[in-house]
């Protein structure tokens, strides 16, 4: 667990450093009257979802499956002739193809679905491929990088790096050196670029080698292989249509400012999933390892500690958004329609910490011999996600959508949860979690009650400073969390040393 934890918080105090950008990002889009209208602030957010599609479907399954078989390329073949990642690599080229071909025999579709209310999608919708395309390049890499427990780098690139070109792409739009249509093409490149600079440090570094002949491991594994990958290519496809389905719903019926308002609430409860982005990458290739060697207690050790510790930073990281969101809306001067975002910005932030607290078990299944869950457990999300999302988002609007998330999301969670309990006897949970989420409502409705009607930026910080203390405070005074009474032993132990 040290090691996870040592990059953990290395790669969390960049991806925290990365989110600082994304949050100036977000307020220069946001901000009334500036740059940009909400309208092309919307088409931004568009592309994302629409690119994280495209890379399901492009991906072809194949992903997942290096991360499950590396170990055994690792074991039994030379760095030099290990064709896992050169396998992968050519089966995402052949998927995007794919998806290249069938967006542009279904580009009617999309001019009919988006016209409408969202006509600036459609003008830029060719746009999108070569976003799709980086999305799909760095999320290859990135995930060769966790195989190799290397991923300080990619987490860097991905929350900080990228966030950072978007800064300077933002600045050079503000010196009128580019037309918003000069903006969006270079928009499309920025994860082009960040996944470029992760392939040359892993070929500069000699971790990442392309041998193009069948590897006597890869004959041996074929047909399990491709057994995993059809199926994992059915998860993905149900995961990444979930993750997006709100963004084009929303701007298909209710046009992009909503979009916009929808995805302001979004960033502001993601910002939750920090910590657990960072953990889970980082998990996986430990779980792999420890799957393989039948270590159970490890994994289960791992599994605990990731419950206790997302869910407290969680509660952490959302309690000081939510008492700040209104008036941080305000002194920042944002777009009116971000107001309208704050009831959907509650919803998810509940759901970010419900799944912050079940852990990583979607990674625990994953690395598993049962990872074939993972896909039926997605479907049953799926089914319950897209009525749903569809049908509450022309009832109550966006928040509709929010709503939908919440009980497909729950349902999913509980789902996983209770499958690890009874397939491997492993259930995260005790009284400190109990404790975890006492503390967190409890320094939350003491800070609202006490000094909520403190306004302007005097209240933000005052909030902050007191959810913060009382929250740090509770977790080292009730011992909730092994891992920060062990940061802080070494911390005294470097302090007296020096």
């Amino acid at each position: 667990m040290g090691n996870i934890r040592k990059q953990t918080i290395v790669s969390s105090v960049l991806v925290f450093f990365g989110f600082g950008i994304g949050v100036v990002n977000t307020l220069i889009f946001g901000k009334k009257d500036f740059l940009f209208t909400a309208d092309q602030y919307g088409l931004t957010r568009l592309y994302t979802d629409v690119g994280q599609l495209f890379y399901g479907f492009a991906s072809l399954g194949a992903i997942p499956v290096m991360y499950k078989f590396y170990p055994y390329y690792k074991d039994n073949l030379p760095d030099k002739k290990n064709d896992i990642f050169t396998r992968t690599f050519v089966i995402t080229l052949i998927g995007f193809l794919l998806v290249l071909i069938f967006g542009t025999v279904f580009q009617p579709l999309v001019v009919r679905k988006f016209s409408e209310n969202s006509k600036l999608f459609v003008d830029y919708y060719y746009y999108v491929f070569p976003f799709a395309l980086g999305i799909l390049m760095f999320s290859l890499l990135e995930s060769y990088s966790a195989v190799l427990q290397k991923t300080i780098l990619s987490n860097f690139l991905r929350e900080t790096g990228l966030r950072t070109l978007t800064l300077l792409l933002i600045g050079v739009y503000y010196c009128k050196l580019l037309s918003f249509n000069g903006f969006i093409i270079v928009f499309s490149l920025l994860y082009l670029t960040i996944a470029s600079v992760l392939l040359i440090y892993l070929l500069r570094t000699g971790q990442l080698h392309f041998y193009f002949k069948v590897s006597r491991v890869t004959k041996k594994f074929r047909k399990k292989m491709l057994s995993m990958q059809g199926l994992m290519f059915g998860g993905i496809c149900i995961l990444n249509v979930g993750a997006t389905i709100d963004g084009l719903l929303i701007a298909s019926l209710k046009g992009l400012t909503q979009t916009a308002a929808y995805t302001f609430a979004q960033y502001a409860a993601s910002l939750v999933q920090v910590p657990q982005r960072s953990i889970m990458g980082i998990s996986t290739g430990v779980l792999l390892r420890e799957w393989k060697n039948k270590n159970y207690a490890e994994v289960e050790r791992i599994y605990s500690r990731s419950c206790i510790n997302m869910l407290l930073l969680g509660l952490f990281i959302f309690g000081n958004v939510w008492l700040n969101a209104h008036d941080g809306i305000k002194v920042l001067r944002l777009q009116d329609s971000f107001n309208t975002g704050l009831n959907a910005m509650l919803v998810l932030g509940m759901i970010r910490i419900i799944d912050a607290g079940t852990g990583i078990n979607g990674i625990v299944i994953l690395t598993s011999n049962k990872w074939r869950f993972d896909f039926y457990s997605g479907i049953i999300m799926l089914g319950l996600r897209i009525p749903m999302a569809y049908y509450f988002v022309k009832r109550f609007g966006f928040i509709g959508s929010a709503y939908a998330e919440f009980i497909s999301l729950t349902v999913y969670n509980f789902i996983r949860f209770e499958f690890i309990r009874r397939a491997y006897n492993m259930q995260p949970f005790t009284i400190k979690t109990v404790y975890a989420l006492l503390l967190g409502f409890g320094s939350y409705f003491l800070v609202y009650y006490t000094v909520g009607n403190f306004g302007g930026w005097s209240g933000i910080f005052l909030r902050v400073i007191l959810f913060s203390g009382i929250m740090i405070a509770g977790i080292f005074s009730f011992k909730l969390t092994p891992d920060a009474m062990q940061l802080y032993d070494n911390f005294k132990k470097r302090f007296a040393k020096s």
